[in-house]
């Protein structure tokens, strides 16, 4: 009998697995998680804007993406965008988001002094050169072969000047799929004519997906001491830098003193340490504008001590979409509060409790009502968040295999 050659399998072509994951944020840290557990069995490179290795708070070990792309092994490589609200990210500020925080005031500083220093500044940084640096298509990295995203939002995408929406338009249109996080983003995305699909955030499969892993959390280390300290439990309270001001904090205040009056104590955390995301001195001052019960704060920047801290509230209140998300997933009961000053974040949270969240949980407050809010929300039906936490999970899952069926086909 003549020998018969055996043939091995070509390997598959490198996925890669690229956000802002290379910044500390819950929501940018959490997607690449999300997308290996859903792809359990398919190796991947995570990638972002700037190399970055932040494993040190549950993130991951982080390539840039223009340097991975350039490697021998990258031809024909895929690319899934993994989600956040990115499409509207201009140059400017991802490359602010990815200085370390104690450089980042004395950068913006020295840049708005001098429109010349602003652009010799941009074009050094990663991705500078591009009017949207996280929208990617294959013509701008030969290597690439097809291009996906998930959990897609841009809902100030009508704000942008006309040259820059057409750019950035023009690089989705080239995507082979795309899932959208809320409607209004779809209905942009529709009307100039490119092909979308409608989804839950990745971050809604976290407690379907990660149910086992935030649960030791909450058992060990710094959650444990609070639910031990705390046995009638706690708000879980997140504040974004655009609530930084005295006048503000104050008026946050005198909402969280209504709470624990109420009964209800108060831990403080930060979902975000980049620059223009959270700050530990906004929580000790606010802590400090307290006349109750003094508030805890979480000092804890790693994203399962977050979750856990989330999972094991009575419910969550603040400035985080994904701290909401989180929140949500857990079935737990959620307010979202609306900044003082308008900004694209309001929208943004708008957009996708517009979408996605019942009619209990479809709070966002101003400042003035949190307590009201959170006392309604907190008296929702336990039943009713449990089903709606299982059926968005699903949502998720089925979209999200439906687009990767497309992105990784032979």
């Amino acid at each position: 009998m003549p020998h018969q050659e055996t043939s091995t399998p070509a390997p598959a072509a490198p996925l890669i697995l690229f956000g802002a994951c290379d910044r500390h944020n819950l929501g940018d840290l959490l997607f690449p998680h999300v997308a290996r557990a859903l792809l359990p069995t398919r190796p991947v490179e995570v990638a972002g804007l700037a190399e970055n290795d932040l494993r040190a708070v549950g993130g991951d070990q982080v390539h840039a993406l223009a340097q991975l792309l350039a490697r021998a092994d990258a031809a024909g490589a895929s690319l899934l965008h993994v989600g956040g609200e990115l499409m509207t990210c201009n140059a400017w500020q991802a490359a602010v988001m990815l200085l370390p925080p104690e450089r980042a005031d004395a950068a913006i500083a020295r840049v708005r002094a001098s429109p010349y220093a602003a652009r010799a500044w941009l074009r050094a940084l990663p991705g500078g050169a591009r009017a949207a640096p996280y929208c990617v298509a294959p013509a701008g990295f030969p290597a690439l072969s097809r291009v996906a995203y998930t959990g897609l939002g841009g809902v100030t995408l009508d704000a942008l000047t006309p040259a820059r929406r057409r750019r950035v338009l023009a690089t989705l249109g080239e995507a082979d799929a795309i899932l959208v996080r809320d409607a209004r983003t779809l209905a942009h995305l529709h009307a100039a004519g490119i092909a979308a699909d409608l989804a839950p955030d990745p971050v809604a499969v976290i407690a379907e997906a990660f149910g086992d892993r935030i649960d030791a959390r909450m058992r060990t280390g710094p959650v444990a001491g609070l639910r031990a300290d705390l046995p009638d439990g706690y708000i879980a309270a997140q504040f974004g830098g655009e609530f930084a001001d005295d006048a503000t904090l104050a008026r946050l205040a005198r909402q969280l003193d209504r709470l624990v009056a109420a009964g209800c104590d108060i831990v403080l955390f930060r979902a975000g340490a980049a620059p223009w995301h959270d700050r530990l001195e906004c929580l000790q001052r606010l802590a400090g504008f307290m006349r109750s019960r003094p508030a805890r704060r979480f000092t804890s920047l790693d994203i399962w001590d977050i979750c856990a801290l989330i999972a094991a509230s009575r419910g969550y209140c603040g400035s985080s979409l994904h701290g909401r998300i989180v929140a949500g997933a857990f079935a737990l009961p959620r307010v979202t509060v609306r900044p003082p000053a308008d900004c694209g974040d309001a929208v943004k949270h708008e957009a996708y409790v517009a979408t996605w969240e019942p009619p209990a949980m479809r709070a966002v407050a101003d400042i003035d009502a949190i307590a009201v809010e959170m006392s309604d929300a907190l008296a929702a039906d336990a039943a009713a968040l449990r089903r709606h936490a299982t059926l968005q999970a699903r949502r998720y899952r089925q979209a999200f295999h439906e687009l990767t069926r497309t992105l990784l086909a032979p």
